[in-house]
């Protein structure tokens, strides 16, 4: 029986030192200090005896996969990534790791910094660059109009500031 064919979404390789130091600091704690700490849970119920029905073994196995999984991937993803630690030439646009204030046509002021898509955070308002909003952002200027597609139709905004 043949595999079924995985298709690979397409994510940036682009992210910020902050963003690097997180998940090497991510994948660090969980070789050190989770992956240890499985291990020994699991050592544990399984001197308990019969582990078909040892509700403590079985789930410390599935948090040991769970935790060798996401050491792969972060350790497969920061190898791929491109570290940019460095404002561009042109600080006059819109690029990779820079602020941008926006207005809509109401009047409303939102403010978004364009990060890689393993660093995005709503509440600091960091926005993956793979999104449709940073896309629209990109090599803008000040002043210039910005139209995004959203789920809920269009909608139109004009940059008016930038900073690195």
């Amino acid at each position: 029986m043949k595999k079924p064919l995985r298709h690979k979404i397409s994510v940036s390789p682009y992210i910020t030192p902050a963003g690097q130091q997180r998940l090497s600091d991510e994948l660090s704690c969980l070789w050190k200090v989770k992956r240890p700490q499985a291990t020994i849970a699991v050592a544990e119920a399984a001197a308990m005896g019969d582990r078909s029905e040892n509700a403590e073994y079985i789930y410390g196995k599935k948090r040991l996969r769970e935790i060798d999984a996401r050491m792969r991937f972060l350790a497969r993803r920061i190898n791929e990534l491109i570290v940019v630690d460095r404002i561009p030439a042109d600080t006059s646009k819109v690029f990779f790791g820079a602020w941008v204030e926006i207005k809509d046509e109401s009047g409303s002021t939102y403010e978004y910094r364009i990060v890689g898509p393993d660093e995005t955070d709503p509440d600091k308002n960091f926005i993956s660059i793979d999104s449709p909003m940073a896309k629209a952002l990109l090599r803008k200027a000040e002043g210039d109009e910005v139209i995004v597609n959203r789920p809920n139709g269009t909608s139109t905004f004009v940059v008016t500031s930038i900073r690195y």
